[in-house]
């Protein structure tokens, strides 16, 4: 059966929370917070106005949700002495969010902020490329992944990394994304190193994102200084770099030429996750286990990444029982 990704009614969310929803489902690392986080509510659809809720334990927030039964609900990255004045920050998880309809270079035919299985399956790989450079990079451990309803959170709750300042976190950004050209000049006067020659640290990440970017580019993309004639002569040799033939690719498109390519794909990179999430020490994130209800989905939190099919694990009850 195929799922149509449109708005829930009234009644399918009064459905959900009442027949669906349990406060268990609402991961550990927040359930055993609850006192320091904030909590928001949308009850209405137009955004997160009902701030600054605080809930001592899980029976008070079960409460909450069964009665209101919102159109959205959210709690804070931050941990504060005073939530709900939302005072005293202590500390803040770090996040990374990839929204399927956002992604800069889609491979799918998507109209503009719609989804699909196809580009919800881009996010995917996004978001394991991310893991893997946290885990394998920065040695993080404590990373939870999310299926936000559209697209995915990375939420890491290492402790090396939550006190982090917003200036710190856009530079973790960047290095996780591969969107900054790596700076290779260096004392010996060898200044034409290539990222795709060092196996190690930012440039090789850096050359792992650069080749995602560059595989999935259409004849439509728009990249910055990147004309017509450049543009199709990427798409026409970027199959050498299937075999990491990459001196052969920038041979083939000449190294000036080259030197636009990846100036551009690094700006495109910087456009994979929303930096304004991550950097913002105070942002409020969808609360897993709740109804997405523009696309009638649930948040979840992902047990295994690379089984997870969200038109199998993130689909309420009611859809299917729709008629229309």
């Amino acid at each position: 059966m195929s799922v149509e990704l449109k708005p829930a009614s009234k009644y399918e969310r009064k459905i959900f929370y009442k027949e669906e929803w349990n406060v268990k489902d609402v991961p550990d690392f927040i359930r055993n917070s609850l006192t320091s986080r904030e909590f928001g509510f949308d009850h209405y659809g137009n955004g997160p106005n009902d701030r600054y809720k605080v809930f001592v334990d899980d029976l008070r927030l079960k409460r909450f949700i069964k009665v209101k039964q919102p159109f959205a609900a959210y709690c804070s990255v931050a941990f504060y002495d005073k939530p709900n004045q939302r005072k005293g920050w202590q500390k803040s998880e770090l996040v990374f969010d990839v929204d399927a309809k956002d992604i800069p270079i889609r491979t799918c035919d998507c109209a503009e902020g719609e989804v699909c299985e196809k580009c919800l399956n881009q996010a995917k790989e996004i978001v394991l490329m991310i893991r893997d450079v946290l885990s394998g990079d920065f040695g993080l451990t404590n990373i939870n992944l999310i299926y936000s309803g559209r697209g995915y959170h990375v939420r890491v709750l290492d402790e090396d990394v939550m006190d982090a300042s917003s200036e710190l976190r856009g530079d973790i950004i960047q290095y996780v994304t591969g969107s900054k050209l790596p700076d290779l000049s260096n004392e010996y006067g060898f200044n034409d190193l290539q990222p795709f020659i060092i196996p190690f640290g930012y440039p090789k990440n850096f050359t792992r994102w650069s080749k995602y970017t560059i595989l999935h580019l259409r004849r439509s993309s728009k990249l910055d200084d990147v004309n017509n004639q450049l543009l199709r002569d990427v798409l026409k040799h970027r199959n050498l770099l299937q075999e990491d033939l990459w001196g052969m690719f920038r041979s083939n498109i000449g190294p000036i030429r080259y030197k636009k390519v990846m100036n551009a794909i690094s700006r495109i990179n910087m456009q994979i996750t929303d930096t304004k999430v991550s950097i913002d020490l105070k942002r409020i994130l969808r609360l897993p286990s709740t109804l997405h209800s523009k696309v009638s989905m649930k948040s979840t939190l992902i047990k295994n990444i690379e089984t997870f099919d969200p038109f199998d694990d993130a689909v309420p009850k009611f859809v299917y029982e729709r008629n229309d």
